[in-house]
């Protein structure tokens, strides 16, 4: 046999083979694709229809609020101190960790918008017991649902 015979051996041998098999199973894209389907269809009939939006969080009255600045340092730790200056609270004090993970979310929010990350912060309590932080500074603010009782005990006690 010479080399093109087996070169063209070789060949047949390759589209003889059973084609492979794909990826993603057809009923898979086409389960997925209805998925869609299904629902932008239920987000247009409740838009059209004016359905309530019964997951959007509605603003309770304030119940009590106070200023407080969020000072922190290059290791991570955040000290929260009052109006007068007084140490309120900090990062590292058992349970409230969760005062460092705002506020390098604050700071980083700060720093987009050019604003010192010393700037006092407002913290609200609502009349319906949610805790929220405003910084009034760049109006940025944060309803502290659904972070853990633990997460938002390090704040709501620093309102009353």
């Amino acid at each position: 046999m010479s080399a093109t015979e087996i070169h063209h051996h070789t060949l047949d041998a390759r589209r003889r083979r059973a084609p492979e098999k794909e990826l993603v199973p057809r009923f898979l894209v086409v389960a997925m694709i209805a998925l869609m389907g299904l629902s932008l269809s239920l987000v247009a009939y409740a838009r059209l229809t004016g359905a309530p939006m019964s997951g959007a969080l509605i603003e309770a009255p304030v119940a009590a609020e106070r200023t407080i600045r969020m000072v922190g340092t290059r290791e991570g730790s955040v000290t929260v101190l009052g109006e007068d200056g007084v140490q309120l609270a900090h990062s590292s004090d058992d349970m409230k960790g969760f005062i460092g993970v705002v506020w390098r979310v604050l700071a980083r929010h700060r720093y987009v918008q050019g604003v010192p990350d010393t700037a006092p912060v407002t913290l609200i309590r609502r009349d319906n017991g949610n805790i929220a932080i405003h910084d009034t500074v760049t109006d940025w603010s944060i309803e502290l649902i659904g972070y853990g009782a633990d997460n938002v005990a390090a704040f709501a006690g620093l309102v009353d």
